[in-house]
């Protein structure tokens, strides 16, 4: 295929990566393939060989320096991708009652085969819900910026924004936890062993520094923004949408 043209149709492989590669984008971090393959967990061959393919199936363009681009297709593709894996999360939690901290595996399952009949039905049945169950936007753009929970102060009132990471085990934990997206408090403590939230109610939720980092608030005072989440984080993981 000559570059530039799309393939009609992406494959369950290409949609993997155009959707590694618009979280990449939402989160600030650099679309190159050295950040594919960490967030991907992936040998940098292995990433190597498919990038030049979604570049030659015209999802992707790259600059001199490898910088990875969507071209108009690829950011359609990757937008909906995103898009029906959130709107599947959200539908699972709040119509079939699924635990928001199961429904990420799941959504994985189903994304790649949803057709825009169940789409727009799926989207009837949600209402105005405006994210996932973890706090990220279904649609495209609309992000509300955050900064890490282990960076907020000691006093500062905060509301819990997003989960960067859905890795399974560290949404289970989270849930443990009792911090959620739209939690509302107050940073009672911060060591290097524990980040302490404290409700209205005076109950307090502690996670580790490293969970805490992967938390997006917005606080009050604000520690100055990171838009780049750090690089230990991004290789321990597979990061989710």
């Amino acid at each position: 295929m000559v570059s530039g043209e799309s393939a009609t149709t992406a494959t369950v492989a290409e949609e993997e990566y155009l959707q590694i590669l618009f979280w990449l984008q939402e989160a600030g971090l650099p679309m190159t393939g050295a950040n594919l393959a960490r967030a991907m967990q992936l040998s940098a061959p292995t990433v190597h060989e498919m990038v030049g393919r979604l570049e030659r199936d015209g999802y992707i363009s790259r600059d001199a320096d490898r910088t990875i681009a969507f071209t108009a297709t690829g950011a359609e593709h990757a937008e909906g991708i995103v898009r029906r894996h959130r709107l599947i999360e959200r539908f699972l939690t709040d119509i079939l009652g699924v635990p928001w901290d199961e429904v990420h595996e799941e959504a994985e399952r189903l994304e790649h085969a949803m057709s825009p009949v169940l789409e727009e039905r799926m989207r009837v049945a949600i209402g105005d819900a405006k994210t996932c169950p973890h706090g990220h936007p279904i649609v495209a753009g609309a992000r509300l910026p955050g900064v890490p929970l282990a960076d907020v102060e000691v006093g500062a009132s905060l509301r819990v924004l997003r989960f960067e990471n859905e890795a399974e085990d560290l949404l289970h934990y989270l849930k443990a936890s009792g911090i959620e997206p739209g939690l509302e408090g107050v940073l009672a403590e911060r060591d290097g062993h524990k980040v302490v939230l404290e409700r209205a109610d005076g109950e307090r939720l502690a996670v580790t520094p490293s969970v805490a980092e992967t938390v997006s608030v917005i606080a009050d005072p604000s520690p100055p923004p990171r838009t780049a989440l750090p690089e230990q984080l991004v290789l321990g993981q597979r990061y989710g949408r």
